[in-house]
C-alpha cells in the first residue's frame, strides 16, 4: 500500500475518541469523540460511595460511532489504506468475564448489575481490599508489592476483583476470570471467543496486577486464595505470559470490517493504558517527565534497565520492563484526581446559580436554558482568567489535592482533601487558584519522590485538553516545578499513541521508537518558570507539605 493509514482510540472516563494518522509522518486526517451514553445518564454509578461503574455497550457502540465518522469525514478512499488499529483506555478498569471472554453484563441476567460491568478506575469501593492485599504482600518473600511502589492501590485490578468476590457471590461464581478493558477491547474486536487464548498486555499487568518476570509473573495462586479461595481460581487461569504493545493480537472479524468498512487484514494491536500511550504519542525518551493531564494525572517516564540498576522506586505506580516501550523500564505516577478537582469546584458555583434561573418566574423557558448552558460552559473559563489577576501568595487561601485520595507518592485512598485560610474576605478565584496550585504542590512532591530514589528528570512535557486550554496551570506548574514545560501539539496524543502502537504491529515501522520519530507529536508552546513566582512558591510548598504530614497523621488515627 503506497500510503498507509491507522486508526488509534482513546477510551477516557467520559468518552471515547478516534483519530485517524497517516503513517509515514504521522500528520492527523481527522478525528471524532462519542461521549459514553449510560455514563452521561449516571447509570450504574454512586458517587458518594465513590462506585464508578460502565457498561462494555458504552464502549462498543463508542468505537463502531467514532471509527464509522472518522473514516467518513476522511473520504471513500480512506477505509482502504487502514491497516491496524490501536486501543487504549483507562486503568485499571478490569470486569468479570465468563468462559467465551464475554463481560457478564453482556449476557441478560447480569444486564443491569453494576458488579458485573467494568470497573472504573476512580472507583474506590475495594479501599478495605487493598489494605487486605497490602498486609499480606508485606508478609510475604518476596513482597508482590515492591516493584509497584511498596502500596497496592483500591484503584487497580485485584482489590476490585476481591471486592466484587467478597460483595457479589452471584457475579462471582458466574465469572471464569477477569480482563482489563485495555486487553478485553483488543479481544473483542479480533474474535477472542476463549479466556484462555486472552492476550495479556504488558501494561496493565505490571503496573496494575503485580506482574513481574522476577518472581514467574503474577503472583501465586497460594497467595491469592489467602485472600479468597475463589481469587485463587481466577488465578490459576491467568497465564503469566504478557505481551508489549508493538506485538499484533490478531485482525478485525469479518463482522466487525464489514460494520466497519475496513478490511479483514487490518492488524489489531496489543492494548495498554490511556496515559501509557499518550506518552509514546508525545514522543517520550528516557529521562522524560510526561504529564498526562485529565480528569486525574498520570506521569510517565522511560530509562534504560542498566541505569536503574536493582534499585526499586517507592512510592509510586510501579516500575515495568517493556510497558510503555519494549526494553526500557517503564514508570508511572500520578494524582487521583486533577480535572475532577475544577469540575467539582465549578459545579459547586454552578448549583446556586442554575437552581436560581430554572426556578424563575421572570424567565420563559429558552431564554433559562440558554443561561443555564451559558453558566455551564463559561464558569471554568471565568474562574480560569479571575484567578490569573492574582499573584502567588496573595490571598491566605489554601488546599491540598487529595479530593480522590493520593495515588502517588505512597498511595492513600483513605486521604481527603483540605481547604483552609479562609476569611470573609475569599472570593471564587482565590479558592480557584489555591487549588491550582495544590494540584501542582502534588506534581512537585511525585517529581521529588522520583530525584530522591535516584531517577534523573531532565524536561516536562505537558499533555491533554488541560495542558492545552489552561495556561493559568502550566504556568503555575512551571512556577512551581521552577522547570520549563512543552506542550504537545496533538489534542489527541493518547489515541495517537494507540496509533504509532498500530503502526509497528501492522509492520510498517520495526520498533515504537522508529515509528516515534516519525509520527509522534511536537510541542505547540513552551512555558518557562517566573524566577520570582518560583521562590513564592518554595515557601508556599513548605506549607503544603506540613499540612500534608498533619493531615496524614490525623487520617491515620481515625
Amino acid at each position: 500500500m503506497s500510503d498507509p493509514l491507522v486508526l488509534g482510540l482513546d477510551y477516557g472516563s467520559d468518552s471515547a475518541r478516534a483519530v485517524l494518522v497517516r503513517v509515514r509522518d504521522g500528520k492527523e486526517l481527522g478525528s471524532a469523540v462519542h461521549n459514553y451514553t449510560r455514563w452521561a445518564n449516571g447509570q450504574y454509578c454512586n458517587p458518594k460511595v465513590v462506585q464508578y461503574r460502565q457498561h462494555p455497550l458504552d464502549y462498543i457502540e463508542a468505537a463502531e460511532y467514532v471509527i464509522k465518522t472518522v473514516l467518513k469525514n476522511a473520504g471513500p478512499e480512506a477505509s482502504k489504506q487502514v491497516v491496524g488499529l490501536g486501543f487504549d483506555t483507562t486503568g485499571s478498569t478490569p470486569c468479570m468475564v465468563d468462559e467465551t471472554c464475554t463481560p457478564l453484563a453482556m449476557r441478560a441476567d447480569f444486564a443491569e448489575n453494576p458488579n458485573a460491568m467494568f470497573i472504573l478506575w476512580k472507583d474506590h469501593t475495594s479501599v478495605q481490599e487493598a489494605a487486605a492485599i497490602n498486609a499480606l504482600a508485606h508478609k510475604s518473600t518476596p513482597d508482590y508489592t515492591s516493584f509497584c511502589g511498596g502500596t497496592y492501590s483500591s484503584e487497580w485490578f485485584w482489590s476490585k476483583a476481591l471486592h466484587v468476590i467478597r460483595t457479589d457471590a452471584t457475579v462471582a461464581q458466574a465469572a471464569y476470570g477477569v480482563v482489563e478493558c485495555s486487553e478485553w477491547l483488543p479481544a473483542f474486536f479480533t474474535g477472542v471467543r476463549s479466556y484462555d487464548k486472552l492476550v495479556r498486555a504488558r501494561c496493565a499487568c505490571g503496573h496494575k496486577a503485580m506482574w513481574n518476570e522476577s518472581w514467574g509473573g503474577f503472583p501465586p495462586r497460594s497467595f491469592f486464595e489467602q485472600l479468597h479461595p475463589r481469587l485463587g481460581i481466577f488465578r490459576s487461569r491467568m497465564s503469566d505470559v504478557t505481551e508489549t504493545v508493538d506485538k499484533p493480537v490478531g485482525t478485525l472479524t469479518e463482522e466487525w470490517a464489514r460494520r466497519l468498512g475496513l478490511s479483514t487484514k487490518v492488524v489489531v494491536a496489543g492494548g495498554a493504558i490511556d496515559a501509557h500511550f499518550g506518552a509514546v504519542g508525545a514522543g517520550i525518551k528516557a529521562h522524560s517527565f510526561v504529564r498526562v493531564m485529565g480528569t486525574s494525572t498520570c506521569d510517565m517516564m522511560v530509562i534504560d534497565p542498566s541505569v536503574l540498576g536493582q534499585r526499586r522506586v517507592q512510592g509510586i505506580c510501579g516500575q515495568v520492563d517493556g510497558s510503555i516501550i519494549p526494553h526500557m523500564i517503564g514508570m508511572e505516577a500520578g494524582q487521583s484526581a486533577y480535572g475532577d478537582v475544577f469540575a467539582w469546584f465549578s459545579k459547586l458555583l454552578q448549583y446556586s446559580s442554575t437552581h436560581v434561573i430554572a426556578k424563575s418566574s421572570a424567565l420563559d423557558d429558552g431564554t433559562k436554558t440558554k443561561l443555564i448552558r451559558e453558566v455551564k460552559k463559561k464558569m471554568l473559563t471565568t474562574l480560569s482568567e479571575d484567578a490569573a489577576r492574582l499573584h502567588p501568595g496573595e490571598t491566605s487561601v489554601y488546599a491540598l489535592d487529595w479530593f480522590n485520595g493520593r495515588r502517588t507518592p505512597d498511595a492513600n485512598q483513605h486521604l481527603k482533601s483540605v481547604i483552609g485560610g479562609l476569611t470573609l474576605g475569599s472570593d471564587a478565584p482565590s479558592i480557584y487558584r489555591a487549588l491550582v496550585e495544590a494540584t501542582a504542590f502534588g506534581s512537585r512532591a511525585i517529581v521529588e519522590r522520583f530525584r530522591r530514589e535516584g531517577v534523573r528528570i531532565d524536561n516536562v512535557i505537558a499533555v491533554g485538553g488541560i495542558a492545552k486550554k489552561s495556561p493559568l496551570t502550566i504556568q503555575i506548574l512551571a512556577d512551581v516545578l521552577n522547570m520549563p514545560i512543552t506542550v504537545c501539539r496533538s489534542a489527541q496524543v493518547c489515541a495517537l499513541g494507540s496509533a504509532i502502537a498500530a503502526a509497528t504491529a501492522a509492520g510498517c515501522y520495526k520498533t515504537i521508537p522508529e515509528a516515534q520519530d516519525k509520527m509522534a507529536s511536537g510541542s505547540s508552546t513552551s512555558y518557562q518558570p517566573s524566577a520570582e513566582a518560583a521562590k513564592v512558591y518554595d515557601a508556599l510548598y513548605k506549607r503544603y507539605q506540613e499540612l500534608a504530614a498533619k493531615t496524614e497523621q490525623m487520617y491515620a488515627h481515625m
